[in-house]
Order: C-alpha cells, then structure tokens, then sequence
C-alpha cells in the first residue's frame, strides 16, 4: 500500500470509535482557525439522578451540551470515562441523548477510559455512524479539521485504573504519523501520561521525534492543568461529572486552533470557578 492509498484508507476506516453526529473529514484549509469543545469525565449514570460528592453528572452534561449547542464548535472530543462506574447500557443511552442537541449538528468523538465497559458501549453504540478502526482489540479515530490532525486513542486496560495503548495501536500510531503530512498534531486518551499510562515512555519514543505531535489531551485525575514532557504539550482536561478536590473545577475546554498554536479556555459550571473563562495560549513546538 502506498502512502495516499494508506492515508486514503486509514481515515476512512477512523471514522471513529464511536462517531455521532456527521462523519466525515472536515475542512482542509491551513489558513483557518478549527473550534473544538473538549471533555473529560461525563460519569453519566442510568439513573438520571446519581448523584457524587454533591454533584449531578446527568445535569452537568445537560448544562454543558446546552453551552456547546448555543455556540457550535465544529466538533466535539470525550477523552473517556463517559460512564459512573463500570458502564451500563442505560448510562450509554442517556449520554447519547444528552448529546443529541450537538450530534444532530456536529461529529462527537468518543473514547474510553477505565469506568467504561466496552461490550456494554459497543451495544450503546452499535447504530452510530463511525466505522472505527479496530487495532488489536482496540479503536482508534482521525480526523482532520482545518490546520490540525486529531487523533482520539484508546488506553482502556481491563479491570484496570491504569491505561496501556498497546503495541499493535503504538504500532499503528508510528505508521500512520510516518505517512501523514506534516499537518500539526494532537493526540486524545484517557490516562495520564507518566503516571497511568503504562506505557509512556515507548509512546513518547515515537512522537517525541514526530515534530508534527504538538500536544496530547487526556483526563482521568478531574484536575485542569497544562504542562509540557519533552517539547509536547500535556493537557489534562477537566471532568464534567464531578471533581475529586474543591479546588478544581467541573466543566469543559472549548480549543481554537490554528497551524501555529491552540488557545484553550475553561468554562467551568461548578467546583472552583475562579479560573471560569480564562485561556490559557499555546505556540506549538518546531
């Protein structure tokens, strides 16, 4: 397979692991800014009325799909831990439909993390319009949006807190950087790199040196902060669910990116609030 048949092909079959809302490859133009919200974290129960630590995550997403409806991005990112738990059915469902006033509109990716089930996911998701890309027992999504490349990996170890993308996906990942262009890059996980991701150091020995890799968003720790390992930006998104500390907040990133860098703002509907509408700005590594 040469390298177009390879791009041609890898991202169809990427559409997503799971896609709701339009599939498809966004615009290809450089010149523009891409808009994409960014959550981590929904805990969304088949009881539309759990409740943890004096927050409702059902209501949270409720809130947060209502903010992203108003305004739509042109796309939207889960980093996992979609589900309270260990995944149901029914909690899948009600985040599906939480998510419909945006999906009727714009693509919805969806990763796992290690509160999700993914038979009971599959089973949620069976009709959504993605055709994800199983490598190994894992799935994999891409799509490109204007200046940038996302990139949504799968890092679920079962029965598991810790996360592993695997050979076979790490595999993949150096294959399909190798081909691509030199688009700028952001990978999407659940765990955190250097502490749950078991297997961080052999991720970072391949995009390390892939300089079109400028950041990697991940959530799991319901904490917001930006760092840096190795010239790549760390972004660790905030849970929408509910925090673990009071002095982080709950809600979402709403990202404008550009060839050049990213800025990142907080929208923050509970918990600390204080930094609620602040951005923070980026410049992407050379």
């Amino acid at each position: 397979m040469n390298r177009r048949q390879f791009l041609q092909g890898g991202l169809a079959w990427a559409a997503g692991i799971a896609t709701l809302g339009p599939a498809r490859v966004l615009g290809d133009d450089r010149d523009e800014c891409t808009r994409w919200a960014f959550l981590s974290d929904t805990h969304v129960a088949g009881d539309p009325d759990n409740r943890y630590r004096g927050f409702y995550p059902y209501r949270n997403l409720q809130e947060v799909a209502g903010q992203i409806a108003y305004n739509l991005p042109d796309g939207v990112i889960v980093t996992g831990d979609l589900a309270r738990m260990r995944g149901q059915v029914e909690a899948y469902e009600n985040l599906k439909s939480l998510l419909a006033p945006v999906s009727q509109e714009r693509p919805i990716y969806l990763g796992l993390g290690n509160h999700d089930d993914r038979t009971d996911f599959s089973m949620a998701f069976a009709d959504s319009t993605g055709s994800g890309m199983v490598v190994g027992n894992k799935q994999v999504s891409a799509v490109v949006a204007g200046p940038m490349r996302l990139i949504v990996l799968d890092s679920l170890l079962v029965d598991r807190a810790a996360g592993l993308l695997g050979q076979s996906q790490r595999a993949w990942l150096k294959t399909f950087l190798d081909a691509c262009d030199d688009r700028p890059t952001i990978l999407f996980f659940h765990h955190r790199p250097r502490i749950d991701l078991l297997d961080t150091r052999r991720l970072f020995d391949i995009i390390q040196p892939s300089t079109k890799v400028k950041a990697v968003v991940y959530g799991h720790s319901h904490k917001f902060r930006f760092s840096e390992y190795k010239g790549v930006h760390l972004i660790n998104l905030p849970a929408t669910g509910y925090n673990m500390s009071g002095s982080q907040p709950v809600g979402w990133v709403e990202a404008k990116l550009t060839e050049k860098g990213g800025e990142f703002t907080l929208h923050a509907l509970g918990g600390n609030r204080k930094l609620d509408g602040c951005s923070e700005r980026l410049s992407w590594r050379s």
